[in-house]
């Protein structure tokens, strides 16, 4: 969903420059039904929208605000976002319940330092020059007045997401615009003293700079070797999250040890007995660990799993009756004390791995002392 939202914001701000630079106003019904996909992927389009009002009601643009096609717009948006909303009140808004649990149990706090360094680590430091500038522009230079609203939409938002504590990454999607305005100041700098070569000179310089923080963004060197990499170069990834940390970033972390946890649960299950594996369900603890089941399980012989952790839980307990249940971690003692029995039965390591999956032991447990679906209703886990 978060490439999916850099993609929304870029055309929704696109639209937004058309409508700002030529009086377009046409565009707010195409910028209303794209902003309606787009909440339908991830409500942060929501916070772009608050800008882009912020901005709008700042500058001479506010006359934006009294065109019928910018309510109509918002009205298209919010006919598409309907039904997610209706969804949402029937099954007891599960995503303002995330929302909550996220930022009171997983969410780090982030001062307002920590935040704007978060900013130029996330967008590779030697790019701030481009985007900074771009701010500057949008904010002061007369040949960009026309957009002025959107160097006002940016400080409204950078505003609320330091208020609301919010993780350094849900600014990114809109540092396209910053980028592009950066981009209009550098090229006119240099046309305005006939520079003709410095473009593509800079052109060379930011490839550079991009193939340098490279293994930093993908994949192309080992797991030590990255390690080796950023603490060569003194960049680590801000802290987003309570949990203690592996030496990797958390994307590359997260890619680790689930084709072993897959094959260490397709052992266990294969050792129970016949009668026990035909009804037995294997529950993962998380999205991930349920995830990785469902990827490389069914190449080894396994029945899909369940999990009480987010859209998994949603889509219930399937078949399990409550006598046999294969689980990926540890649980505590109060879930333990809900079946007549508890053992381990495998276990998996991974180093590298984000910590809380690190050494994983794969329990077997037995006899559900309650009804499944009151089980499920208690281990329903949102964050």
């Amino acid at each position: 969903m978060n490439a999916f939202d850099v993609l929304f914001w870029s055309a929704l701000l696109w639209l937004a420059v058309r409508i700002l630079w030529r009086d377009e106003r046409r565009l707010w019904l195409w910028f209303g039904a794209l902003a309606g996909l787009g909440l339908e992927n991830k409500y942060s389009v929501a916070f772009l929208a608050f800008g882009l009002v912020v901005g709008l009601l700042a500058t001479g643009a506010r006359r934006q605000l009294l065109s019928r096609e910018i309510w109509i717009g918002g009205a298209l948006a919010g006919l598409l976002f309907a039904p997610h909303l209706a969804w949402e009140a029937a099954n007891g808004a599960p995503t303002l319940e995330f929302m909550h649990n996220a930022a009171t149990l997983k969410n780090a706090p982030v001062t307002p330092l920590g935040f704007l360094g978060g900013q130029l680590l996330l967008l590779n430091p030697l790019y701030a020059p481009i985007w900074v500038l771009g701010l500057a522009e949008l904010l002061f230079a007369q040949r960009l007045a026309r957009v002025r609203a959107l160097g006002v939409a940016y400080l409204a938002l950078l505003v609320l997401m330091i208020a609301q504590q919010a993780k350094v990454y849900y600014l990114g999607p809109v540092y396209p615009l910053l980028f592009a305005a950066g981009a209009v100041g550098v090229t006119g700098f240099f046309a305005e003293r006939g520079w003709r070569r410095a473009s593509a000179l800079l052109g060379l310089a930011i490839a550079a700079a991009g193939v340098l923080v490279l293994p930093v963004a993908t994949p192309v060197l080992s797991p030590e070797g990255l390690i080796a990499y950023g603490r060569a170069l003194g960049v680590s990834e801000p802290k987003m999250e309570r949990h203690d940390s592996s030496p990797l970033p958390q994307i590359f972390a997260f890619m680790l040890g689930w084709p072993e946890l897959a094959r260490e649960v397709a052992r266990v299950y294969a050792s129970l007995p016949p009668e026990e594996r035909a009804r037995a369900a294997i529950l993962g603890r998380n999205y991930a660990e349920a995830g990785a089941i469902d990827y490389y399980g069914p190449a080894l012989g396994l029945p899909r799993a369940i999990s009480p952790h987010n859209s998994y839980w949603s889509w219930g307990p399937g078949s399990w009756d409550g006598q046999v249940l294969i689980v990926t971690g540890a649980i505590p003692p109060e879930r333990a004390a809900l079946f007549e029995s508890v053992e381990v039965r495998g276990r998996t390591s991974c180093a590298l791995c984000e910590p809380f999956e690190a050494d994983l032991p794969v329990l077997v447990a037995r006899g559900l002392r309650i009804p499944v679906s009151q089980a499920w209703a208690e281990l329903k886990h949102f964050e």
